[in-house]
């Protein structure tokens, strides 16, 4: 069963729903279907060069200590250093927490950045930072779910479209409150795996032949679009149902159902018993090994949404338990899993939250929100491995050394997966938008 986690705010997973959101930004393939029929431009074809980098971004809500992971500072005080230990890794001088054992044993593969900060102690506009490369106009609210901006993987899959029938930007098991496609258009939400890939007999839905079909009671596309018809839809009140231009998707949809390499990617029971376990037999660990799965297939930006992380009561507690070596084992096990494929050169993995955690812990035994210091784990295509970038002060209280904003962030990123970051988009209105504003790139990534 899947936890269900809550941050100050006290939003759940099924406070999204009840939202409405993940009928608005989270949509089932045959939902996509609809909303690119309706849209102004071609299903756009894969192009070359920085265009074939993938992503995968595992967004830990609710924001995640920078102590008790990859920037402990074991000479402060008790108070801020808190109750764990610095551990060496596999690159000599660099220490994680002990909390991340097993990350410390892949640090040679990958990328810490120590140094990224911003102002907005919100989760609302801190998720709307990261997750966009855009602080929000506003001051919102914890509880706000907003995007005025679009995301990263909406915005990849505005660039990129639809690769063998697959949609660019998928999320499990939802979508973070600004994981979404604003003024893009909802053509370009993610779609939403959800449920338990750990569970017995998971599958995914709108892209499992329906029983008349797979029963073999039908065996022609007439009735296989019947079936499809059928299919659960989120998006049934949307106003931009293109009813007009839709038969031309349903052949997509066709194409997706019926596609053996489609059907074998999601299929995660084909993964061997070692492979699986390597990563955890949990929800997280499992839906990292679907990611691995579907950008092996070219799903170019996939994110996998873990919450929990806005621990501002007993954070020791909860860091010593499952919930902390689910992430240490399923990220370690993708992280090298992609290597041993040869996949890491073209796939770019991503770890962050919104904002660190307070430098002093509080009479509740945890830590609050703290924008001006966060680490990011980042690794693979072609970011220089067993390097950390930045650095935060003694105590950890602020960014001090090679200092990066959000901007930077987003302008890395983007130029990594071949997107020109200085480009001008244009919302629904007409009105010109820049991609990111400022951002510089983060050099050390691409050395």
């Amino acid at each position: 069963m899947n936890r269900i986690t809550r941050n100050c705010a006290g939003f759940s997973r099924r406070d999204f729903i009840q939202l409405g959101l993940g009928g608005t930004l989270g949509l089932g393939f045959s939902d996509l279907l609809r909303l690119r029929a309706g849209a102004a431009a071609p299903v756009l074809q894969p192009k070359v060069g920085g265009k074939n980098i993938n992503c995968i971004l595992v967004w830990l809500d609710g924001g995640p200590s920078h102590y008790e992971t990859f920037d402990p500072k074991p000479d402060a005080p008790s108070e801020i250093r808190g109750d764990f230990k610095a551990i060496p890794t596999k690159v000599p001088g660099i220490r994680f927490s002990e909390c991340v054992p097993k990350l410390a044993g892949v640090a040679d593969k990958l990328t810490i950045v120590r140094s990224i900060w911003h102002k907005d102690p919100n989760h609302g506009g801190g998720n709307h930072y990261m997750m966009t490369g855009m602080p929000t106009p506003t001051p919102v609210a914890c509880g706000a779910f907003v995007t005025f901006h679009p995301s990263f993987g909406s915005m990849v899959s505005h660039d990129r479209g639809l690769r063998h029938g697959m949609p660019a930007y998928m999320s499990m098991p939802q979508v973070s409150r600004s994981g979404g496609p604003n003024f893009l258009g909802g053509q370009h939400a993610p779609f939403v795996i959800d449920g338990n890939p750990n569970g017995e007999g998971f599958k995914v839905r709108d892209v499992v032949l329906p029983p008349a079909i797979s029963e073999g009671r039908a065996d022609n596309r007439q009735a296989l679009r019947k079936a499809l018809d059928q299919m659960q839809r989120h998006t049934e009140k949307l106003a931009d149902d293109p009813a007009v231009t839709f038969d031309k998707f349903y052949e997509q949809g066709i194409d997706l159902v019926a596609s053996p390499q489609a059907q074998q990617a999601f299929d995660i029971a084909r993964e061997s018993a070692k492979v699986r376990d390597a990563y955890g037999r949990n929800d997280l660990g499992q839906r990292m090994l679907m990611a691995r799965r579907l950008v092996e297939v070219g799903v170019s930006f996939v994110t996998v949404y873990y919450g929990g992380w806005d621990n501002h009561t007993k954070i020791f507690e909860t860091y010593r338990g499952d919930f902390m070596k689910k992430f240490d084992q399923g990220l370690a096990a993708m992280i090298s899993d992609l290597d041993e494929r040869g996949l890491l050169d073209n796939t770019m993995v991503i770890a962050l939250g919104e904002f660190g955690r307070t430098p002093k812990v509080n009479k509740d035994a945890g830590r609050d929100h703290w924008p001006g210091a966060m680490s990011v784990l980042m690794a693979g295509a072609g970011i220089p491995r067993g390097q950390v970038v930045g650095a935060t002060d003694a105590r950890g209280y602020y960014a001090s050394e090679n200092v990066h904003t959000p901007e930077d962030f987003a302008a890395s990123l983007y130029t990594k997966m071949g997107i020109d970051p200085q480009q001008v988009l244009h919302t629904n209105t007409g009105r010109p938008v820049q991609l990111v504003n400022n951002g510089h790139l983060i050099k050390e990534l691409f050395a």
